[in-house]
């Protein structure tokens, strides 16, 4: 037998260190090789898709030309290990730890509170060590764009921002020119040396794929399955990289990154007069906003090119440029145009498979040519294009009459779409406003969209296409406008009115600045007393350092097998068979766990862990491969055939709900006054409608779950993900039928939760625990982000109808309002958000005569479960809606009515709970007099004066948000029919007496020091920090001598989720509890001693045989509600704010800037500033993101579209306002807690709709304008798409189906 041909060995270095793979396989990243192979777990797995840039690490690489050393940030979850043979890569261990020596950029982006969870902060720290090695003084521009590729879900970016602010290896040898080959089981990559190998290998192999960035083939390759033998990388090509620039135009290697074009595209706009730079300019600025730096980094000109993509932003302008692409291959060399032709894929004017692109030619633009882009897309920054556009014309000398016309558009089609016919018939016209109408005509004829085009938004892609060529119109009329100053004699040209130039504008990425006003801490507090002062989070440097270990960090144990879900594909269907035999054949694969190998019960009766018999939606598990590696057990999946018959009805929006009658649970009610008499003596009354979308939670680090199996007793240690050990451990254990006391829960830290984490990481620790006991072996359970988005659910849809009745002058008599919440197939927590929903919709407001419902819809999507906010960032949005529709039939602003209708006095809510709202008022009238409401309102009105396309908005919001969960009293017989529930975590929570018990324990030991443990989890939000300082404060011991070490089942039992913002009260008062028991104990030995250290004192009790252990325990708030009554005290306390926000809004592309914020918080007496304005911060942006990005969108069949940071987009830092100012009110009322503190994880959520009112603001003053008086209905999330449809105009209306 022949031996397998040789493979190359991979050399090239990490941290210093030089790495030798032999025998590497193609298909392995560099994620996956520093984690798995080095170790190196600070570089985070999160999306897998290069979208949000937890595994951002630093490669150098030797530059062929200059010779110099480049150092560029890139996504290690996209890079193929071959690609760096003789590169550099430096990881965050690299740059510094803890142990040894800090990086400043490390250390500035602790100290700064830059870190919450902490999962995001190593690529954070990555992507600006990268900045300061190219730039040691960056500008501010520079930060933004080292940034915009990194998300983070906790911190609302500022203060990562504030400390990149502060700041405004060894090399291998030269490469070698010989061919390296690595051979993978499957896959061999091949680097040639020379352009001549590489050519005659494609040639060879003309199937093979180019690969340099692996930006474009290696997320097609996992998520479409694309699969190729062989792959030819050309990285090593110094030919390709060549720049060539002659009097006539440029030409640019097709290897040269994106980054690298964009560099040398500036130094010729630098270097030429303008107007020979039309074109590089227009590049230049779909450049800086095109993807994330890191992908820049990466991904090639030539690939970006090659691909095609219909959402390319630098084809069409290439295209409209008349740029030519170079081809090689053995036979020689020829030009083709990059025209629609190519574009389309049409083989007469595509490559031939043996040929390669070598460079693209690009034309200098000449006098009277103008060229533009434009482009419109979810959010400002790293966002696929709705829509982009190249447009250029040519305009005979000294006149406006068109000479030649280019127009191609992105996303409106298969491939970029040329406008040909279009632009040949306006050739000879004069360019003016007859022009402009024949032109929009002209483009809407031939850029058809039929109304089932992918990706939907048909309207407004539509309207894109002529608002976007009136752009071009205006900025022509404008360069025009500057020529005839230097041409007295030439011709006359249309006038550009005064309202009109705002339009010529794009939106500039700008940082945000602003203040943090922190409490005084009192004068008399002991200097070693932390408590109210703004510690550090505990893990801080931890985070930046990379060596905060998490859930997937934990090493490999020896046995260890790897779990992968296989779900449904269909919403709603009888399972007829699965058959697994395929699946079991295929080497490394263990076995498949279905729901028959359960020794005990498979979840409840209403929500079953793995499906039985019939699927409930698309993503429902119905069972689960175990392999000995990750790749084995997804290639696993693949081969197991289930089969299915489709049943009806299949729902999936509210409407389909009530329309089949369809709902989890009874509805919920609350009344007070007569309605129905109000509604008849009021002066006016409006009824209206308002739709809120769903959000992902879209913690940065994804469901996971370790579960080890011990050698006796059948006992199990579980690492999890969870805000809820002891829901994962109760699960397990109903699920093997063993006593709860064998199963141990660790939870060392959590990527993020949400409540995302309260319930379905016991789902996921149960079924991985049915493997480990079946296996015998540890198992590992990580979903990939898609699986994630697709299994878990999230924030329930809302659906609202209000009625309001109210007196002209804006005082609201009565209010009806009917909510119906899109819960998904199963209960889950959909009754209780319900329930929150209708308790909270009252928000800040007295209104004598109320009615609120509400109704939890079941719809075949998966279950949606608990999320920040709890249904009250849902529901508050139709009361503030009912709002600004008062004020607009009264002709008032919306801030008047929300004054005119505050409560003012001591009072009792809809439900009887007595309150004080000082302290709302309070909030109220600081925010107005910090924001500079009122004169700045009047600065918005005269701009709105002056400007027609652009149109700025204000709002003020005020908020009473009730912390806690709502405690229920329920009679037997309801709780006998919902005895299921019982299972559910929060559910637990509510039945439990009392539901807000928290204990901790508190060891001393001889030498002084302290461990403390408690049952709160660390999300993020700094628990453990709090912790720390609330014992330090009991035992006067400074922090240093305290250490929490992790929270478990086996040291604290019987827990609470730590979710619903009082995680802190509850687990503080027992720290508090079991230091004052430990203090008593203590305090004989402090009389006898007084003059002794803490470490004398203890020595004493030891030799005193005096236990230096105690439990602490809190038994929880007296909180209740009864339905039936609907009264009651549910909450133990309320936290105040109030929140304002002005935007500026394109009218013609939808697009908005957030220009200021101002918050008012009420912390009452904070344990800690600043982890506490990090909460309200981090909150506030993701709650503006539910309001203004963040879009679930799923087929009429329920799959879920998107999943992933490609189509789902949450807030970057270019997002977060100009100006954000975040002030905690002076301590006042003295809630039952904590040293007086309150907790603001939460509350800060819905705040983020002042920045959707000011959005709707801003869209209302562009309706007045143009005379639309018609209502629109309020839709959140307020998208591009939203706004532009509502903001009518003469463009809206040149599409017929549009609706203002």
């Amino acid at each position: 037998m022949p031996c397998p041909p040789k493979s190359d060995d991979l050399v090239f270095f990490v941290n210093g260190r030089k790495v030798i793979e032999r025998n590497v396989d193609p298909e392995v990243t560099l994620l996956s090789f520093l984690r798995k192979n080095l170790r190196l777990t600070g570089t985070k797995y999160a999306c897998g898709r290069g979208g949000c840039g937890a595994c951002t690490v630093m490669v150098s690489k030797r530059d062929p030309l200059s010779a110099k050393i480049r150092h560029f940030s890139i996504t290690a979850c996209l890079v193929p290990i071959c690609s760096l043979y003789g590169a550099a890569v430096t990881t965050v261990e690299g740059v510094g730890s803890i142990n040894t020596r800090l990086h400043p950029v490390q250390e500035r982006i602790a100290k700064s509170h830059g870190t919450q969870c902490g999962f995001c902060t190593p690529g954070m720290v990555m992507s600006m060590y990268t900045l300061l090695r190219n730039h040691p003084q960056p500008s501010e521009e520079q930060l933004l764009e080292a940034l915009g590729g990194n998300l983070c879900r906790c911190t609302g970016y500022r203060p990562i921002l504030a400390s990149g602010r502060t700041f405004c290896v060894r090399m291998a040898e030269k490469p070698e020119k010989q061919t390296l080959i690595f051979r993978g089981e499957r896959v061999t990559w091949i680097s040639p040396g020379t352009l001549k190998d590489l050519l005659e290998l494609k040639a060879k192999h003309p199937e093979a794929p180019l690969i340099s960035g692996n930006t474009s083939l290696g997320p097609a390759m996992k998520s479409q399955g694309h699969f190729y033998p062989i792959l030819l990388s050309p990285a090593r090509i110094s030919e390709l990289s060549m720049v060539s620039k002659t009097s006539d135009g440029l030409t640019i290697g097709a290897g040269c990154s994106l980054a690298q074009v964009k560099d040398i595209l500036a130094e010729r706009v630098s270097e030429l007069p303008e107007e020979k730079t039309q074109t590089y300019r227009a590049l230049l600025k779909h450049l800086r906003s095109l993807a994330g730096q890191q992908i820049r980094n990466m991904a090639s000109l030539g690939g970006h090119i090659i691909s095609r993509h219909c959402y390319s932003d630098l084809n069409p302008i290439l295209a409209v440029g008349n740029a030519t692409l170079n081809l090689i291959s053995e036979e020689g060399t020829r030009q083709i145009p990059l025209n629609e032709h190519f574009l389309a894929g049409l083989a007469s004017v595509d490559l031939k498979p043996e040929e390669i692109l070598e460079s693209v030619y690009i034309p200098h633009s000449q006098k009277w040519e103008f060229v533009s882009a434009f482009r419109q897309a979810q959010c400002q920054q790293n966002a696929l294009a709705d829509v982009n556009a190249g447009m250029r014309v040519v305009l005979k000398e000294g006149t406006d009459t068109i000479k030649d016309l280019s127009i191609a558009y992105g996303g409106v089609g298969a491939a970029t779409v040329s406008a040909q016919k279009s632009c040949q018939q306006l050739v000879g016209r004069p360019w003016n406003e007859l022009m402009l109408e024949e032109a929009c005509r002209l483009l809407l004829e031939e850029v058809s969209l039929p109304g089932w085009a992918p990706g939907g938004k048909v309207e407004f892609k539509r309207t894109l296409v002529v608002s976007f060529f009136f752009k071009f119109y205006l900025e022509v009329l404008q360069e025009l406008k500057k020529l005839v100053k230097f041409m007295p004699d030439s011709h006359h040209y249309p006038e550009i009115s005064d309202q009109f130039l705002s339009a010529l504008e794009d939106f500039p990425i700008t940082g945000s600045q602003g203040v943090q006003r922190y409490q005084r801490v009192d004068s008399h507090q002991s200097l070693q007393d932390p408590v109210g002062r703004p510690i550090m989070h505990l893990s801080g440097l931890k985070h930046a350092t990379g060596e905060a270990i998490f859930c997937d960090d934990i090493p490999m144990v020896d046995r260890e097998l790897f779990m992968v879900l296989v779900t449904s594909t269909r919403a709603h269907a009888k399972i007829i068979s699965v058959d697994l035999s395929q699946a079991l054949d295929l080497p490394g694969v263990i076995d498949v766990i279905t729901a028959e190998d359960i020794p005990g019960t498979n979840g409840t009766e209403d929500d079953k862990l793995m499906a039985v018999d019939e699927v409930l939606c698309v993503g429902h598990i119905i069972c689960a491969v175990v392999a000995e590696t990750e790749l084995q057990a997804k290639s696993a999946t693949e081969k197991i055939k289930i089969t299915y018959e489709d049943l009806e009805p299949v729902i999936i929006t509210i409407n389909d709900a009530i329309k089949h009658n369809s709902f989890l649970c009874p509805e919920k009610k609350l009344e007070q006054g007569n309605v129905e008499e109000a509604f008849e003596k009021v002066d006016q009354i409006v009824e209206g409608e308002v739709h809120v979308g769903g959000q992902e939670h879209f913690y940065m680090e994804t469901q996971r779950v370790l579960v080890i199996p011990k050698a006796e007793d059948k006992e199990l240690d579980i690492y999890v993900s969870t805000q809820d050990p002891a829901h994962v451990q109760k699960t397990v254990s109903s699920t093997l039928n063993i006593p709860i006391n064998r199963i141990t829960c660790h939870v060392k830290r959590v990527g993020g939760g949400f409540g995302g984490k309260v319930g379905r990481p016991a789902v996921f620790g149960a079924i991985a625990a049915v493997g480990a006991i079946k296996t015998g072996h540890p198992i590992r359970l990580v979903l990939d982000r898609k699986d994630d988005m697709l299994i878990t659910g999230g924030r329930h849809p809302l659906f609202g109808k209000y009625k309001v009745g109210f007196m002209n002058n804006g005082r609201i008599k009565a209010l009806d309002i009917e909510c119906f919440v899109n819960g998904g197939c199963m209960l889950d927590d959909s009754e209780l958000v319900t329930e929150f929903l209708i308790l909270k919709l009252e928000n800040a407001y007295k209104i004598r005569n109320l009615r609120f419902r509400g109704r939890a819809c079941m719809t075949n999507l998966p279950s949606n479960t608990a999320f920040r906010g709890f249904g009250f960032p849902q529901g508050t949005l139709i009361t503030e809606s009912c709002i600004t529709a008062v004020a607009a039939k009264c002709g008032l602003l919306p801030e008047k009515i929300r004054e005119k209708n505050m409560y003012k006095t001591v009072d009792k809510t809809i439900y009887k709970q007595a309150f004080s709202p000082e302290t709302l008022i309070r909030c109220w009238n600081e925010c107005l007099d910090k924001s500079s409401f009122h004169s700045r309102r009047m600065q918005v009105e005269e701009f709105n004066k002056k400007n027609y396309w652009k149109k700025k908005g204000m709002a003020i919001i005020p908020m009473k948000f009730s912390v806690g969960f709502a405690a229920t009293s329920y009679h037997q017989v309801t709780i006998a029919q919902n005895r299921s529930k019982l299972q559910n975590p929060t559910w637990k929570a509510c039945f439990s007496d009392p539901p807000y018990s928290a204990a901790a324990l508190v060891h001393i030991y001889t030498d002084g020091s302290v461990l403390v443990t408690h049952g709160g989890n660390e999300l993020g939000q700094g628990i453990h920090t709090k912790m720390l300082q609330v014992a330090s404060r009991e035992l006067n011991i400074p922090m240093s001598s305290l250490h929490i070490c992790e929270t478990s089942t086996a040291t604290v039992p019987n827990t609470i989720a730590t979710a619903a913002s009082i995680g802190s009260d509850v687990n503080g008062r027992a720290v508090q509890n079991a230091c004052q028991i430990l203090l008593k104990r203590l305090e004989p030995i402090i009389k006898k001693n007084p003059e002794g250290t803490w470490e004398d004192w203890i020595e004493a009790a030891f030799e005193q045989r005096i236990s230096l252990s105690a439990t602490g325990y809190f038994r929880g708030y007296k909180a209740f509600m009864d339905w039936e009554k609907g009264e009651g005290d549910p909450f133990p306390y309320y936290v105040y704010g109030a929140a304002c926000s002005e935007v500026e809004v394109d009218c013609l592309t939808g697009a908005h800037k957030k220009i200021r914020t101002d918050i008012v918080m009420d912390a009452c007496c904070s344990l800690n500033p600043a982890i506490d304005i990090g909460q309200v911060e981090g909150s506030f942006i993701q709650g503006m993101g539910l309001y203004t990005t963040e879009e679930l969108k799923y087929s009429p069949e329920g799959v879920l579209y998107s999943r992933g940071p490609d189509e789902y987009k949450i807030p970057t830092i270019a997002d977060v306002p100009e100006e954000f100012n975040v002030s905690l009110l002076p301590s006042s009322q003295t809630p039952p807690t904590i040293y007086s503190s309150k907790g603001l994880g939460e509350s800060g959520m819905f705040l983020g709709s002042s920045v959707f009112f000011a959005i709707t603001d801003a869209v209302a003053a562009a309706r007045r304008e143009r005379d639309t008086v018609e209502d629109f209905t309020v839709r959140s999330p307020a998208t591009p798409e939203w706004v532009r449809m509502a903001c009518a105009d003469r463009f809206t209306e040149m599409t017929p189906t549009a609706k203002g």
